[in-house]
C-alpha cells in the first residue's frame, strides 16, 4: 500500500510550486513519481497532427514530481502531515491496513 493515491490533496514541499497544493491525478509507481493537477507545470511544444485533428503549439501540462516532494493535507488543519499505517478492525474477522495521519491519528481514508 502506498503512502499517496490518486484523488489524494497534497502539497508542495519543494521546487517552484512549494506552497501550492492540488489533487493526485497519477501515481508513477516505477519512478516514485506523482502528476499532481496545478503543480510543477511546465510549457511543451507540441506539433500538429493532422490525422488525430491535434493542432500545433505550445501546451501547458502537468510533469511528474517526485513523492517526496510531496505531502498529504489533512483536512481538519489543512496543513502537511506524515502519513503511517495501522490495522484496524473491520466486519470481517480480518483486521485491515489504513492509512493514518501522524499529527492527530485520524484515518485518511474512512470507508
Amino acid at each position: 500500500m502506498k503512502r499517496r493515491k490518486k484523488g489524494d490533496k497534497v502539497i508542495a514541499l519543494a521546487g517552484k510550486s512549494k506552497g501550492s497544493t492540488g489533487i493526485v491525478m497519477r501515481v508513477i509507481n516505477g519512478k516514485d513519481k506523482v502528476v499532481v493537477e496545478g503543480i510543477n507545470i511546465v510549457k511543451k511544444h507540441v506539433k500538429p497532427n493532422p490525422n488525430s485533428q491535434q493542432q500545433g503549439g505550445i501546451k501547458e501540462m502537468a510533469a511528474p514530481i517526485h513523492i517526496s516532494n510531496v505531502a498529504l493535507v489533512n483536512p481538519t488543519t489543512d496543513k502537511a502531515s506524515r502519513v503511517g499505517f495501522k490495522f484496524v478492525e473491520s466486519d470481517n474477522s480480518k483486521p485491515v491496513k489504513q492509512r493514518y495521519f501522524k499529527s492527530d491519528g485520524e484515518l485518511v481514508d474512512i470507508q
